[in-house]
C-alpha cells in the first residue's frame, strides 16, 4: 500500500499535535505499511525527542524509515536495526533543531537592528479598524460564537479563516 501523509504544522510542534505523524502511526498500527519514506529527517520533526520516539515506534512495529536526502534506511534487509542510520539520525535530528535555533536568532537580530535604525515594526498607526467596526463586519461570526459554536465550526460555516474567527472571539472577550 502507498499512502501520502502530509503535514501542515511546523516541525517544532509537539509530536502529539502532528496529524501527519499520527496518520503514519495509524497505518503502521494497522499493519498496512512496511516502509515510511521522508525527504529528510527535519520533515518528521525539528525536535530530536520526537524523531527518536517516532523511529523507535516504527522499528518496534518492524517498519523501516527511509530518508531520501541521505539515502539511508533505519533497518537492514535482515530486519535488524541499522547502526549507521541510528548515528546519522541522531546527528541530523540535532542539526534540524539547531537550524531552528539559528533561524530564530537571525530573525531576532534583524528585528533588533531594524529597531535600532528607527524602523517601526508592525502595522502602521491608524491602519487598524476600530473594534466596533470589526465586529460589525463579521456579524455572522459574532452570532455563531454567541450561540456557542466552536471556532472551527464557525470558520467552517462562514467560510472564513480560523484566525479571523479567533480575532472576533478575542474582540468579543475584550469588549
Amino acid at each position: 500500500m502507498v499512502a501520502i501523509c502530509e503535514e501542515t504544522l511546523s516541525g517544532t510542534t509537539a509530536g502529539s499535535d502532528r496529524t501527519g505523524l499520527q496518520a503514519v502511526r495509524e497505518l503502521v498500527t494497522a499493519g498496512t505499511v512496511k516502509k515510511v519514506l521522508v525527504h529528510e529527517v527535519s520533515r518528521l520533526s525539528r525536535r530530536p525527542s520526537v524523531v527518536h520516539s517516532f523511529v523507535e515506534e516504527m522499528e518496534q512495529a518492524g517498519v523501516s524509515l527511509y530518508w531520501h536526502a541521505q539515502r539511508i534506511e533505519t533497518m537492514l534487509p535482515s530486519g535488524k536495526r541499522n547502526p549507521a542510520a541510528a548515528i546519522m539520525l541522531a546527528l541530523l535530528a540535532e542539526m534540524a533543531r539547531a537550524e531552528t535555533d539559528t533561524l530564530r536568532e537571525r530573525i531576532k537580530s534583524g528585528l533588533d537592528a531594524a529597531r535600532r535604525k528607527g524602523v517601526t515594526l508592525g502595522r502602521k498607526p491608524g491602519s487598524t479598524v476600530p473594534t466596533a467596526a470589526f465586529l460589525a463586519k463579521h456579524k455572522d461570526v459574532v452570532r455563531l460564537l454567541k450561540e456557542g459554536h466552536s471556532v472551527r465550526n464557525a470558520a467552517k460555516i462562514t467560510g472564513k479563516g480560523g484566525s479571523t474567527i479567533q480575532r472576533v472571539k478575542a474582540a468579543l472577550a475584550d469588549g
